[in-house]
């Protein structure tokens, strides 16, 4: 797990003993926490907008439903890659990557810690696993 997929631990962490009550939050007090000293990792967008792109579809467990991101990319990205990974678990991150984004020549940028280690922690509800698009 890096540190993009500890950020996504513990904003769930965070979320599920009721000590913050918005994934946004969350995540921001968890970043802090992971990077103390460097305010753009804290801010990268393309995690960020991943995790809250699966808590606004209410796939992480005990998470409601909400408006929490304006990304569609990350969010699309995200939830492509848990319905990977409910085909095939074993899928590594890189594997992931190159099947979400298909002949795009582009790197993740944490996407995939923040939905591997999300689902390798059974934070995903895994019966209610999005359909690939």
């Amino acid at each position: 797990m890096r540190k993009y997929g500890k950020i996504a631990k513990l904003a769930v962490e965070l979320l599920v003993s009721n000590k913050v009550n918005n994934p946004t939050e969350a995540w921001s007090i968890a970043a802090e926490e992971i990077f103390p000293n460097s305010s753009s990792s804290r801010t990268k967008g393309c995690p960020k907008s991943s995790f809250l792109g699966i808590c606004e579809d209410g796939y992480i467990i005990n998470v409601e439903k909400g408006k929490y991101t304006r990304s569609k990319k990350n969010k699309e990205y995200a939830l492509k890659a848990i319905s990977l990974l409910n085909s095939n678990p074993l899928l590594t991150e890189k594997e992931l990557w190159d099947l979400v984004i298909g002949t795009l020549n582009k790197q993740h940028n944490g996407q995939m810690d923040v939905v591997k280690t999300l689902w390798d922690k059974n934070y995903i509800d895994k019966n209610n696993i999005p359909t690939l698009k």
